[in-house]
């Protein structure tokens, strides 16, 4: 049997790409009661199916902006 994740906090924070919202580049969280996605300063509500497909969304993004600001290595 699996757990129940009731709160999550995903994010990527590099102020060398952009200060807004504290240098937070790419988010995603269930704060204020609702599933959200941060993206370069902006908030939108999205749809939540798992918390292992947000996962895969987020490191998928993340290495997307990671490469394109920082070069493949």
């Amino acid at each position: 049997m699996q757990g129940k994740i009731e709160h999550y906090s995903l994010a990527y924070i590099d102020p060398t790409i952009s200060t807004q919202d504290n240098g937070r580049i790419l988010g995603y969280d269930n704060s204020h009661n609702y599933h959200h996605k941060h993206w370069f300063g902006t908030v939108e509500t999205i749809e939540f199916s798992s918390f292992e497909q947000l996962e895969t969304e987020f490191e998928e993004e993340f290495w997307e902006i990671y490469h394109e600001h920082h070069g493949k290595k």
